[in-house]
């Protein structure tokens, strides 16, 4: 493994508002790059009341500017929202702004429910479009020829990496055929990452942009001085993720001692299983179980995620995270 890297969503949390969650993201991403992350990506999120970062570009230039060396990326772009030549002129702004230090990862859903979708959409076309978007885009990117009609200014010639991320066997087939890094979403949707690990690594074809595979695994994480405080700093995300379930989604919630009576045994089952590639507990206990998803998936990179309502128990987490991380990569 090369590299270990942090996902954020900018969580706002309860009792607080969108200019707090803001705030804890700077301060994340100063001390992430303090304790030796490699990638900070945020990710497009819209009409969530307990994520902040819906204007994605915005919030990665607000981070790249409060950082020195750390790249500041998109985890992801909803690429079906946006017309790709905006996308490649924002990412290729920020990325003349901010010299080889931006990624863009790129994913299909639409990050939101359908009524939102369509506010942001407009006009919802049946046809699947995502591939042709995603090859636009690259031309945006790349060095243009003399004859080209349309170009991104600034974007083209800047060569931002292009991530495609994924839950299913689609994105792994798409990054596979395109040569392109690729990132799957097991930190809430593992139920395929077997399935598309094996297809993206088997059938990758060899580009300009990549010799060779390159697979990212994202993964939750809560870690404290204690297995007890951080299981009982988690069940602010099982909380998150089952009112987001049943349709009653908010900030992020205060922790519970007994999360079993906040949500139903059916349920709770649905959201530990999509929160399952994760790592919860003491250092000792997350470096084992952040070790033994390294040692399973084999990734070149891992990417680790986590939301705590509390912001100082957070970056603690992530510290320690961090430490054994660092330890793995020296292995």
């Amino acid at each position: 493994m090369h590299h270990y890297s942090l996902l954020d969503l900018s969580p706002i949390p309860e009792g607080g508002n969108a200019a707090d969650a803001l705030r804890n993201t700077l301060d994340l991403a100063q001390h992430a790059e303090a304790d030796g992350y490699h990638r900070y990506w945020l990710a497009e999120h819209h009409n969530m009341p307990g994520i902040a970062s819906a204007a994605t570009s915005v919030v990665i230039g607000a981070v790249a500017a409060a950082t020195q060396t750390i790249r500041v990326g998109a985890g992801g772009v909803m690429l079906p929202n946006h017309a790709p030549l905006v996308i490649a002129e924002q990412f290729g702004t920020l990325a003349t702004l901010y010299p080889d230090r931006i990624d863009l990862g790129l994913g299909r859903a639409p990050g939101t429910d359908g009524v939102t979708a369509h506010a942001l959409r407009r006009n919802m076309e049946a046809n699947d479009n995502f591939p042709q978007d995603v090859i636009e885009l690259l031309s945006y990117l790349d060095d243009a020829p003399g004859d080209a009609r349309i170009r991104a200014i600034p974007g083209q010639g800047t060569h931002v990496p292009v991530w495609v991320l994924g839950s299913s066997l689609y994105g792994a087939q798409l990054a596979a055929h395109l040569g392109l890094p690729y990132a799957f979403a097991s930190h809430f949707a593992p139920a395929m990452l077997e399935q598309a690990l094996e297809t993206y690594r088997t059938t990758f074809r060899a580009s300009k942009w990549l010799a060779k595979p390159y697979f990212m695994l994202a993964a939750g994480v809560c870690a404290a001085g204690t297995n007890e405080e951080a299981q009982y700093l988690r069940t602010s995300q099982l909380l998150a993720f089952a009112r987001l379930r049943t349709g009653r989604p908010g900030p992020l919630p205060q922790p519970v001692e007994d999360v079993t009576a906040d949500i139903p045994a059916q349920v709770l089952a649905q959201v530990e299983q999509a929160l399952s590639c994760s790592a919860t507990g003491d250092a000792q206990t997350v470096r084992a179980g952040l070790a033994g998803l390294v040692a399973k998936y084999q990734p070149d990179e891992i990417m680790v995620t986590g939301m705590i309502h509390n912001h100082a128990a957070r970056l603690k987490s992530f510290e320690i995270a961090a430490a054994a991380l660092r330890d793995i990569v020296a292995q």
